[in-house]
């Protein structure tokens, strides 16, 4: 048995059912639509930072996502509906036991530079990601891989210590996308994408035009696209009313019903892989301690936030990161009821008669973010638990407070698949690249994740994902109260086909795949 690029039935079905979801949401007039060139696209993008790079290892902001989109391409791409397409890499096939994959490459793509992408670019643009040290979000999800190689001018060959039966998916990843061998100054954002660099401040804009030579028929349609940072969510909402930006990300879901009265404006709503949540970490007092984290999770009302937070586009989360919009999700596993009688017995477990903990939080994670955690706090006062939030700068909020302070609000688009979402997120290997918001290092868990990848009976291999999100929403650091929809907004000169659920704006490839009418 060997594993090829052909889109199964599992595949079909995943992509039928997103589809189905995204085609509800946007007028038909647009899927019918004939693309056509030019124009200058404006986004206003609410998440970015003041350290923001061009290097794809050191992603960690939507800015990034989108201008790496723009400037280079994945061997995989995530196409709508969840389907894998063939992007740099034209076909991929898996030996037997899932160890070994080859990927054939597209012939005849050239860099921005001119310079012919071949089979060396992407043994250097994955090995960096390997490298001792490194601190790229892609490190735990690589560290199986135990080599990278050329063996022809346009093969590329993956060997892995254990097999994964799902280990294309991964190819996706924004952080592995293809740059020339032996780069080091990522100033200049030499790719393979559809538009090349023309300047970058970070935390202020950026200005990207169209590559004459992109091998893509029928993708990037604007002569330019500009994406500018406004960090507040009322203030994006006013710069496309007033035309000043086509576009933008992070709609304020608590008033996206206004903004949808307005016959100029379109709202983009794709159930996806979202999730909002606050972490605890696990090694931090007093969340070391299980019952508290349990009580912590029984003293916020999930119905509640899905209501005043995200204004009704969402459902309710069970502290664990796989929705229903990935393959293996549990649909048995219950959301906690808001019980504040239930928290009060956990804290007593915990040695506790009340507790008082400190909620670090800004709306950088996600418009909204500061009133929920204001809601956290009125809900589990009758816990007995005094959360005292605490305003945090917008900027550096990544770099500063998540993933360092015990506990912070936070949000998660999702990844390709429940083992990349799982490795980065929740393995041991996690809390050592910086992604393991909780700092969550359990043996059982990690000993799972390495079987799933391994298991080809697609039943045992379901029943490992599902006993990984009980064990993660039972015992973990994370409370995860909200599955939000991804809701973005364009004037509707703006046009598209079908949209993207694996990240904002059409899986962050807006300047790509849309064009104006």
């Amino acid at each position: 048995m060997a594993f090829s690029n052909g889109i199964g039935r599992r595949d079909f079905l995943i992509g039928s059912a997103a589809a189905a979801g995204a085609i509800g949401l946007m007028p038909r007039r647009l899927l019918a639509a004939t693309p056509k060139k030019g124009g200058t696209l404006r986004v206003g993008i609410g998440d970015f930072a003041a350290v923001d790079s061009l290097d794809p290892a050191l992603y960690s902001t939507y800015f990034q996502l989108f201008i790496f989109r723009q400037l280079y391409n994945n061997l995989i791409e995530f196409g709508p509906g969840g389907v894998l397409v063939p992007e740099l890499a034209e076909s991929w096939e898996g030996s037997a036991d899932a160890k070994t994959w080859v990927f054939k490459l597209r012939q005849g793509v050239t860099f921005h530079d001119g310079s012919e992408f071949t089979a060396e670019d992407a043994v250097y643009s994955l090995n960096r990601h390997r490298e001792e040290g490194t601190t790229s979000s892609a490190a735990p999800i690589l560290k199986p891989v135990s080599d990278v190689k050329a063996t022809g001018k346009y093969e590329l060959t993956v060997v892995l210590s254990d097999g994964n039966v799902s280990f294309p998916d991964i190819m996706t990843l924004e952080t592995l996308g293809m740059v020339k061998n032996g780069t080091t100054d990522f100033s200049k954002g030499i790719g393979t994408g559809g538009y090349m660099l023309v300047s970058l401040e970070p935390g202020v804009k950026s200005v990207v035009k169209r590559n004459p030579n992109y091998w893509k028929e029928g993708r990037a349609h604007f002569d330019a696209v500009e994406m500018i940072c406004i960090k507040d969510a009322a203030a994006r909402t006013s710069a496309l009313v007033s035309g000043d930006i086509d576009a933008y990300n992070f709609v304020d879901l608590k008033t996206a019903g206004l903004l949808k009265r307005n016959k100029d404006v379109q709202l983009l709503s794709v159930a996806g892989k979202a999730h909002y949540t606050f972490p605890m970490l696990m090694d931090a007092d007093p969340f070391t301690n299980i019952d508290v984290r349990t009580a912590m999770k029984y003293a916020i009302d999930r119905e509640e936030m899905v209501k005043v937070i995200a204004g009704g586009f969402a459902s309710v989360g069970n502290d664990q990161p796989i929705t229903p919009s990935y393959q293996f999700y549990n649909p048995d596993l219950k959301p906690k009821a808001y019980d504040p009688d239930k928290a009060k017995f956990h804290l007593k477990k915990a040695g506790h008669d009340s507790l008082s903990v400190e909620l670090f939080v800004s709306e950088t994670p996600f418009t909204g973010a500061t009133d929920a955690a204001v809601l956290f706090r009125e809900q589990a006062l009758k816990a007995g638990i005094d959360i005292k939030v605490t305003k945090t700068p917008e900027d550096g909020y990544w770099d500063n407070i998540w993933f360092k302070k015990p506990f912070c609000a936070a949000r998660w688009s999702g990844r390709a698949n429940e083992d990349a979402m799982l490795s980065l997120a929740y393995s041991t290997d996690g809390i050592a690249a910086g992604w393991n918001e909780t700092h969550m290092s359990d043996p059982k868990l990690d000993q799972m994740m390495v079987a799933a990848r391994t298991e080809f009976d697609l039943a045992k291999r379901r029943q490992l994902y599902y006993d990984m999100q009980t064990l993660i929403s039972e015992t973990g650091g994370q409370i995860c109260p909200v599955v939000a929809n991804f809701v973005d907004a364009a004037s509707t000169k703006v046009m598209f086909g079908e949209l993207g659920s694996d990240f904002s704006m059409d899986g962050g490839r807006f300047a790509e795949r849309w064009w104006f009418a």
